[in-house]
């Protein structure tokens, strides 16, 4: 029985070995799936797969904050007594923010900070021929002393990147340092005739014997054939690691890396023992490709003037959270690359190393970055884990040819400029110390990243010139919102201009711009702060011409490449930014295809910039402003099969009023190489009284209009009333008296219609629209503007000192319809919790052509109201 025993064993064992493909020198195993997993307040375990983050669902809803807390996720790991001679790791590429990891009950380790990777050797932890329990404790509280305190993206909490097992022999690259490859590929010279490498690589050692191996480097080309091979021998000593450097020299006429051209060459390690047997085994791509930067022509890309024109990125998704398939993140940079971006700054965090790979790739620069965001803790703790991050984030991708940009800081002393709490002598000691962490970042990126370009980011601020803290980093980056928190779209060239007159030394680009989009939101004219598409378009192409007319402006990202979550955020769509040039889904905005045709070149592109607009609504008017895009110089654009105009584009666009007729409509655009037309259905009224109507929808108080997709409803924006029409009744302005229109930033409660109750006029007693005689079902949309709770305003109002405070404290009304008492003493704040849409909803026969008369009869304090949905009962 115990020999039927052991040949089962045995039998079984080769089994796994087949299934796990395990090879001589060891394995990696993805642990992945089937972790136990209970927030440390609930007492119920679920079952998870990685990547898994446990704000998914709250970072989104209408309570205020997501859970920031602790988080225990359990695996059971079977390792057999055939694998004790291998040294074991657990590898993690990313735990937001504190991790603890325990074997069988035992603690491996710890790590600080969300967004690098860390190995735990756990070789004397492990039974063997036996399953072992790992836990990992995971705590995305906040923390003073680990970075980021505070910024404009949710803190997600989870083990939210793969986690692996790996088994290596006893002697193999490095794992310990900071879990980077082990080697290191540096270019000590690179020019069109000549280049030359030097690869500084880590071996660690666990025989207790003396012992030799082979260590064996191979350089080829894109096309397999070898360029050069080095052999070493190395001699160990009992447990002592070793560190060795390979260089390859005149290695002649080197195809250089570029975006246009990204050629990468190939190479491979393996560490063999004295038999020939092979222990380990890494591989990497290699660029050849040189940067530098200079105050008068930006960047220089092996050795030519370069402009950089591309985008920021967040790693989250719409349904994911930050625990984002590979797959998907994948598709971001393809999506990137063929809008024609040849740069991304991966903000604010190192992203997955698998990303960095792509961009070697397929050919766009990389500005990678750790995460301290608007201000440091003046803490010994705060420094260290600092300086940690960016040791790990350097090391960890630092073999990556497309990363010509290593940054520690972003907007650094937004809370110093918008907090007004602390005392003049406190704003002093906290320009010193952050000054302070950025020399001694500085310092350590010069050190470790040589041949790199050094950046930071800092907002529109004369704090960064004052301290100097602008002129630690070899490129400076603005975040600039001209046109949007700040000044007008026309302001960004001067401020350009100014900054290079003052610091002609000082190379610099702008790292972040744009305004928020929302693609349900349309508006003509568009103007600051309407989130309309129309608007995003008008800053993005005028930001473009004033930087493409200014050689000293290394280049432009902008802001953001995808909308992303941001919990305290209000927006048209709550807990998101929504400033990307795609959304969320990652479905693209009409702001990306003009990216494309301006980016582009390669192929003949055209498009009409009616993407998300199916149907139109058209009021008193008889054209509608359409924009087209080409990156063709002329075009042709046809109506239902006949010709409108000849178009030239200026910058890619060239605008057009159309007259669209009622009903189906197919607007067409045609160029030399490209055609795209779209189909829109449009309802025209010039008087209400004159059609039969199914359903209208007034967004009172707005100037945009706003199509509902659940319900397919365009509520229209508001205007003053004229005969046969709708409107409010009154003057608008600043009197006493007068009627105010007012935007509030929140989340609406109760309703997913924010850009309807975000808009609304305060002091109209009376709204008319001039509907046919009928029974109609009338629904009227309030939502209380007065602020209450603490959220920061800060990344959404133009004002630094605003609040948003209203003046009334208290606001009753009646609400009639016709003259007919509907409720009586409305008090919003008092009935509702704070920012919670209301409805009110009645059913009103029409007779005699009175039309329909909304009454809102002050009794203490002024009315409000957001908007009215009529439905025709007589269809």
């Amino acid at each position: 029985m115990a020999q039927i025993a052991h040949l089962q064993r045995l039998w079984f064992l080769w089994v796994l070995s087949v299934l796990f493909i395990i090879p001589v020198f060891g394995q990696n195993i993805d642990l992945n799936t089937g972790w136990q997993f209970r927030l440390d307040k609930n007492t119920d375990w679920d079952t998870v797969n990685i990547p898994h983050t446990w704000n998914a669902e709250d970072a989104f809803d209408d309570e205020k904050g997501y859970f920031r807390g602790k988080g225990t996720y359990k695996k059971q790991i079977f390792i057999s007594t055939e694998q004790q001679d291998q040294i074991h790791y657990l590898h993690f590429n990313g735990v937001n923010q504190e991790t603890d990891v325990f074997v069988n009950g035992k603690k491996v380790g710890s790590h600080r900070g969300g967004y690098t990777a860390f190995n735990f050797n756990i070789t004397s932890f492990l039974k063997y021929d036996d399953y072992n329990l790992i836990e990992v404790m995971v705590d995305n509280s906040h923390n003073e002393d680990i970075p980021p305190l505070d910024a404009d993206f949710t803190f997600w909490g989870g083990i939210y990147r793969d986690v692996q097992l790996i088994s290596k022999a006893q002697q193999h690259f490095s794992l310990s340092d900071v879990a980077s490859e082990g080697f290191y590929i540096n270019y000590p010279q690179v020019s069109e005739k000549k280049a030359s490498l030097d690869i500084k690589i880590l071996v660690d050692n666990f025989s207790e014997n003396e012992i030799k191996n082979n260590l064996v480097l191979t350089l080829t080309d894109a096309e397999g054939q070898l360029i050069a091979t080095k052999n070493k021998t190395l001699k160990f000593d009992n447990l002592r690691p070793k560190e060795i450097s390979i260089q390859f020299s005149d290695l002649k006429n080197p195809k250089l890396w570029s975006p246009e051209r990204p050629y990468l060459y190939h190479l491979e390690l393996k560490l063999l023992d004295n038999e020939g047997r092979l222990l380990d085994k890494k591989h990497h791509s290699v660029g050849f490709r040189w940067v530098s930067v200079n105050a008068d022509h930006g960047l220089l890309l092996n050795g030519k003037p370069y402009k950089m024109i591309g985008v920021n990125r967040h790693q989250d998704f719409e349904g994911y959270g930050n625990a984002v398939p590979m797959a998907l993140q994948e598709k971001d940079i393809y999506l990137i690359k063929e809008m024609g971006a040849n740069v991304i700054r991966f903000a604010h965090y190192p992203h997955s190393r698998e990303l960095y790979k792509l961009c070697d790739e397929l050919g766009i620069l990389v500005w990678t970055e750790i995460p301290i965001v608007n201000k440091v803790t003046n803490t010994i703790a705060f420094f260290e884990t600092a300086l940690k991050m960016q040791e790990e984030h350097i090391k960890q991708y630092y073999n990556h040819p497309s990363v010509i940009m290593f940054g520690y800081m972003n907007e650094i002393f937004l809370r110093l400029a918008f907090d007004k709490k602390e005392t003049e002598q406190e704003r002093e000691l906290r320009k010193t110390f952050t000054y302070d962490l950025a020399k001694q970042l500085e310092d350590l990126t010069r050190q470790e990243a040589p041949n790199r370009v050094t950046v930071m980011a800092l907002h529109f601020n004369e704090l960064y010139n004052e301290t100097e803290i602008a002129d630690l980093a070899m490129l400076v980056g603005w975040n600039l919102y001209f046109g949007w928190y700040n000044g007008e779209i026309d302001d960004l060239g001067k401020f350009l201009d100014e900054q290079h007159q003052r610091y002609p030394n000082r190379p610099i680009m702008i790292s972040e711009y744009g305004p928020g989009a929302d693609v349900r939101i349309s508006a003509d004219p568009p103007i600051k702060y309407d989130y309309s598409q129309a608007y995003q378009l008008k800053l993005h192409k005028r930001y473009y011409e004033q930087v493409m007319e200014r050689d000293f402006v290394a280049g432009m990202t902008a802001w953001n490449f995808a909308d992303f979550g941001s919990e305290f955020r209000g927006e048209a769509i709550p807990h998101v930014n929504q400033k990307g040039l795609v959304l969320y889904n990652r479905e693209p905005k009409d702001i990306y295809y003009w990216y494309q045709v301006m980016l582009n070149q390669k192929e003949a592109l055209a498009h009409i910039a009616l993407t998300y607009q199916d149907q139109l609504t058209l009021i008193d008017i008889n054209t509608y402003k359409v924009n087209f895009f080409s990156n063709q110089k002329t075009g042709t654009a046809y109506l239902n099969g006949k010709k409108l105009k000849d178009l030239e584009f200026n910058t890619g666009v060239a605008a057009l009023d159309v007259p669209f007729v009622d009903g189906n409509n197919t607007l067409e655009l045609k160029t030399n190489g490209a055609s795209v037309e779209k189909r829109l259905s449009v309802i025209k009224i010039n008087n209400l009284t004159d059609r039969e109507i199914s359903k209208l929808a007034i967004n009172i108080g707005a100037t945009i209009h706003f199509q509902d997709t659940k319900t397919n409803t365009q509520f229209l924006r508001d205007r003053a009333y004229s005969k046969g029409l709708y409107g409010y009744v009154g003057n608008l302005g600043t009197d006493e008296g007068d009627i105010e229109k007012k935007w509030i930033p929140n989340n609406i409660k109760n309703s997913d219609l924010e850009p309807v109750y975000q808009n609304m006029l305060i002091g109209c007693e009376r709204y008319k629209v001039d509907l046919p005689n009928g029974n109609y079902k009338v629904t009227l949309y309030f939502v209380e503007p007065k602020l209450k709770s603490d959220v920061d305003l800060i990344y959404n109002l133009k004002s630094t000192s605003a609040t948003l405070e209203d003046s009334v404290q208290k606001r009753v009304f009646d609400i009639l319809v016709n003259g007919n008492l509907i409720r009586s003493h409305v008090n919003l704040a008092k009935e509702y919790p704070d920012k919670y849409g209301v409805t009110q909803t009645t059913e009103v026969e029409i007779n005699n052509n009175e039309g329909l008369t909304i009454s809102l009869n002050p009794i203490e304090g002024k009315p409000v109201i957001s908007g009215i949905l009529i439905e025709n009962r007589n269809q």
